[in-house]
C-alpha cells in the first residue's frame, strides 16, 4: 500500500478495554478509585484555597507547593473521569482527537511535576545553604519564571509525541488494553514501524526526568554537606524536617513513574492487569497523598488550614 494511503488510515474512535481479565470487577474497583479521586480533589482544593487566602503562605516554598497541587489535579482529572465512566457506564469509546489530548496532558503534567519538584529542591537548597540570600534569589518574579519554564519545557518535550502518533496508520486495530490513552500503548496499534515512537517516548522524557532527579540529588548532597557543618543537633533536625516532606513526595512521584515507564516497554513478563492497576494508582495515589504529606508534616500549613476552615465555624 502506498505511503499516502497508509497515512490516511486514522480511526475515528478507539475502544478502551479497561483492565483486561478483570472486567467483571470494574464496578468494585471503581469504588476505591473514586474515593481516592474525591480525596485528591478535596485535599488539593483545601491546600490551594489555604495558600490563596493566607498571605503568610505567599512564599516560594508554598507557591511551588500550589503549583504541585494544580499539576496533581490536572493529572488525576485527565484520566480518572473517563476511567470511571468506562467502569460505571461502559463508555468505552474515545475519539482519536480526545485520545491524543488525554495522552498529551498526562505526559505533559508528569514532565511539569518533575520540574516543579526540582524547583522545590532548589528552594530547600537556597534556604539551608544560603539563608541570607533566600529573599534575593527566590523573588516572586523568579518563582513565576520557574513555573513558566516548567510549562514550556514540558510542552516542547511532549508535543512531538502528538505528531509521532498522527503520522502512523491504523489498519483497523482500535482496541486499547488500558483505562486511558498513553503514547506507546496507542502507537502499538499502528500497522507501521513505531521505532521512533518507542525510542522518543523512552529516551527523551526519561532522560529529562533523570536529569531532574540527578540535579535534585546534587541539591540534597549540598544540603547534607551544609547540615554536617551545623554545630547544633536541634538545628540539623529542624532543617532535615523541612526537607522530609519533599523527600516523601519525591519517592511517591519518581518510584511509580520509573516503574510504570520501564514495565510498559520492557516488562513483558509482568501480567498486563498488574501493570494497568499500577498505572492507574500512579495517577491517583500521589495526587491524594501529596497534600496529606505536607499537611501532616508542615506546621504552618496545618495551622493555616485550621485558621481558614475550623476557626470561622467555631465563631458561628
Amino acid at each position: 500500500m502506498p505511503p499516502s494511503n497508509l497515512s490516511s488510515l486514522t480511526p475515528d474512535t478507539f475502544i478502551l478495554m479497561g483492565i483486561p481479565g478483570m472486567e467483571q470487577l470494574h464496578v468494585w474497583i471503581s469504588i476505591p478509585f473514586c474515593s481516592v479521586y474525591v480525596a485528591a480533589l478535596l485535599g488539593n482544593g483545601v491546600l490551594l484555597l489555604t495558600i490563596w487566602r493566607e498571605r503568610g503562605l505567599h512564599q516560594p516554598m508554598y507557591l511551588f507547593l500550589a503549583m504541585l497541587a494544580v499539576a496533581d489535579l490536572t493529572l488525576s482529572t485527565t484520566a480518572v473521569p473517563k476511567m470511571l465512566a468506562l467502569f460505571w457506564f461502559r463508555a468505552r469509546e474515545i475519539s482519536f482527537s480526545a485520545c491524543l489530548t488525554q495522552m498529551f496532558f498526562l505526559h505533559f503534567t508528569t514532565m511539569a511535576e518533575s520540574k516543579i519538584l526540582l524547583a522545590m529542591a532548589f528552594d530547600r537548597f537556597v534556604a539551608i545553604c544560603f539563608p541570607l540570600r533566600y529573599g534575593a534569589v527566590l523573588t516572586p518574579s523568579a518563582v513565576a519564571k520557574t513555573g513558566l519554564a516548567a510549562l514550556l519545557r514540558s510542552f516542547c518535550v511532549i508535543f512531538p509525541c502528538v505528531f509521532l502518533l498522527r503520522r502512523l496508520p491504523f489498519c483497523g486495530h482500535t482496541v486499547i488494553a488500558h483505562t486511558y490513552c498513553e503514547h506507546v500503548g496507542v502507537a502499538r496499534l499502528a500497522c507501521a514501524d513505531i521505532s521512533a515512537n518507542v525510542w522518543y517516548g523512552l529516551a527523551v522524557p526519561f532522560s529529562v526526568g533523570l536529569l531532574d532527579l540527578a540535579l535534585i540529588a546534587v541539591s540534597y548532597g549540598f544540603i547534607l554537606l551544609a547540615l554536617s557543618r551545623l554545630p547544633s543537633r536541634p538545628a540539623r533536625r529542624k532543617a532535615l524536617h523541612t526537607c522530609g516532606s519533599h523527600l516523601c513526595v519525591l519517592l511517591l512521584f519518581y518510584a511509580p513513574a520509573v516503574f510504570t515507564a520501564l514495565t510498559q516497554r520492557f516488562g513483558r513478563s509482568i501480567p498486563p492487569e498488574l501493570h494497568i492497576l499500577l498505572a492507574n494508582l500512579y495517577v491517583l495515589l500521589p495526587p491524594m497523598l501529596n497534600p496529606v504529606v505536607y499537611g501532616v508534616r508542615t506546621r504552618q500549613i496545618r495551622d493555616r488550614v485550621l485558621k481558614v476552615f475550623v476557626r470561622p465555624r467555631s465563631r458561628l
